[in-house]
């Protein structure tokens, strides 16, 4: 199992950006979360198998059809045992 942090810029929020990395997640097994941040950007973490956990980066690089990615930074982080894949409100005190 692996994890990774990933924050997407662009136009990323308003095009179902997180419901649609929601369902892809589903798809692949993939646990985490994802949410969208004051600055414009959203932030996702996977948790699941290597090959799974790569095909949500991959997609994170691409986005719905309405979104336009800007640029994704990628982080590896420890696991931490996540079991369910969630949508995220935006962070309380920004």
């Amino acid at each position: 199992m692996i994890r990774r942090r990933v924050v997407v810029s662009g136009q990323v929020h308003g095009v179902f950006f997180r419901d649609t990395c929601r369902r892809m997640a589903g798809e692949h097994k993939v646990a985490g979360w994802v949410r969208n941040l004051p600055d414009g950007t959203v932030e996702a973490v996977f948790e699941g198998d290597p090959a799974s956990v790569q095909k949500l980066v991959d997609w994170a690089h691409e986005g719905p059809p309405m979104a336009t990615v800007g640029s994704v930074s990628v982080r590896e982080e420890e696991p931490e045992g996540l079991s369910s894949f969630e949508v995220w409100e935006t962070p309380a005190g920004f």
